[in-house]
């Protein structure tokens, strides 16, 4: 009987094979770059939290799912998400922050969900968030999802769109018709449109629960299928000015994001005014924002978020609006992999080059690796008592682009050989123009983005 304890990994905690995990860095790199390319500043809160800070704002689902455990005296729990830890870390250190503070963070959370496809316990969340001191001006709700964009479009996503609304408008059409106590209850129900149709959506708000007369649920179901290009959206909601200062307010907010949206460089075929979008019903106040993959609308939002106007209520009476958008990354990337849109073409090498010693005195290899490393690039050294052709195998399994072999004649005259392991190509070189020659190569390896979508 063996006594070794079998090896696991608990489900809906994503651990990825040395290649994938490469691409994953990777896919954090580029979206680190893109927010800083907007002056986003890089921030990192703790794991672990004070329940009592953590979970200020109490109730709901949230509560159910959250990891949390006594060490001695001390009640805490794991993070559920980046927004509450922003929260706590602006009111703790308000008095040194500059507004508008601009931060991003990209850091694992933790939520006891029912594990399944797809789903995850532990997973990356990629947050950027603008907070303001008492204001925030309108130009940063268009600024979000530009950035959203950017960073798509840079990780090598073509076919997806950012959805885009304003929660005044929603709540001020609401007002109109005289139900803002059920709005809640209306926009949950509206949500179910796409799954259950509007027929169905109609008779559940005439139940005695909501209670709407026909003419309310046919005035909705009117409303929220407003579709077109967005000039005809805004048109159409122009059909409604002037019977509520609410939705009026709403309307500007909409029309100047959408104005400023192409001077940001989203170009139209990327955002829609969509009239259904919501987004967590107390929490937004005004812009909100979904974004789908056109080819798998199965998936659902892939980065969302919104404008609020008050991130700390829980802690501090200070007005300090925001706004700000989660990408779930875990996910996102478990749903690239899944539906084949991983480049395995990408560079997913551990080092640029393997130097192969061929002399049983390793100091000239360890030398020729110095100065490469010196030069900028990822070098190993293969110094095991192996064949010629296992080390050769090695480099071929991991993808190592260039071989460099290093024998007595080699080391006699100056040089190594460089093999390029893709095209077979062999150069003797001096170790600085060896790193020359490597690097030139490696700038065309480099070129490919860590996503292949062949939508366009």
């Amino acid at each position: 009987m063996s006594n070794k304890v079998q090896p696991r990994t608990l489900s809906g905690f994503m651990e990825l094979l040395p290649a994938r995990q490469a691409q994953f860095d990777r896919m954090v790199a580029t979206l680190r770059e893109t927010y800083a390319l907007y002056g986003f500043t890089g921030l990192d809160t703790p794991l672990i939290e004070s329940s009592e800070v953590l979970l200020a704002k109490g109730g709901g689902e949230t509560e159910k799912q959250i990891y949390r455990f006594m060490k001695g005296d001390s009640d805490l729990s794991l993070r559920f998400d980046l927004t509450v830890p922003l929260a706590k870390y602006v009111v703790l250190n308000y008095g040194q922050l500059t507004f508008p503070f601009r931060r991003f963070q990209i850091g694992k959370v933790y939520r006891g969900e029912r594990a399944q496809r797809g789903r995850f316990r532990e997973f990356y969340q990629a947050d950027i968030d603008v907070i303001g001191d008492g204001k925030l001006d309108i130009s940063n709700e268009a600024e979000i999802p530009s950035i959203i964009y950017r960073a798509f479009t840079a990780l090598g996503l073509k076919r997806f769109q950012i959805r885009v609304n304003n929660r005044k408008i929603l709540n001020g059409f609401y007002a109109m018709l005289g139900l803002t106590e059920k709005s809640g209850d209306i926009m949950r129900t509206v949500d179910k449109l796409d799954k259950i149709g509007a027929e169905k959506v109609a008779s559940l708000l005439m139940e005695p629960e909501i209670g709407l007369t026909r003419e309310q649920a046919d005035e909705i179901l009117k409303f929220i299928a407003i579709t077109g290009s967005n000039s005809q959206v805004l048109e159409a909601l122009e059909g409604y000015w002037g019977r509520s200062e609410v939705f009026d307010t709403g309307l500007d907010e909409l029309k100047t994001v959408v104005g400023y949206l192409s001077a940001f460089g989203v170009p139209e075929t990327h955002f829609a005014v969509d009239l259904t979008i919501a987004r967590g019903l107390d929490y937004y106040t005004g812009t909100v924002y979904e974004t789908t993959m056109l080819d798998h609308p199965e998936i659902g939002s892939i980065c969302s978020g919104g404008r609020y106007d008050n991130l700390a209520e829980y802690y501090t009476d200070r007005q300090l609006p925001g706004v700000g958008i989660s990408i779930g990354l875990t996910r996102l990337f478990f749903v690239l992999e899944d539906q084949g849109y991983l480049n395995d073409s990408l560079n997913t090498a551990p080092a640029d080059a393997l130097v192969l010693p061929m002399t049983d005195d390793l100091s000239h290899a360890i030398a020729l690796a110095t100065t490469l490393r010196e030069a900028g690039i990822r070098t190993q050294i293969h110094a095991e008592q192996k064949k010629f052709k296992q080390k050769l195998s090695y480099a071929d399994k991991l993808a190592i682009p260039y071989a460099i072999f290093l024998g007595e004649d080699e080391i006699s005259q100056g040089v190594c050989a460089v093999k390029d392991l893709r095209s077979g190509e062999q150069v003797k070189l001096a170790p600085a123009d060896a790193a020359a020659h490597i690097r030139a190569g490696l700038e065309q390896l480099s070129q490919g983005k860590p996503i292949l979508d062949q939508g366009e």
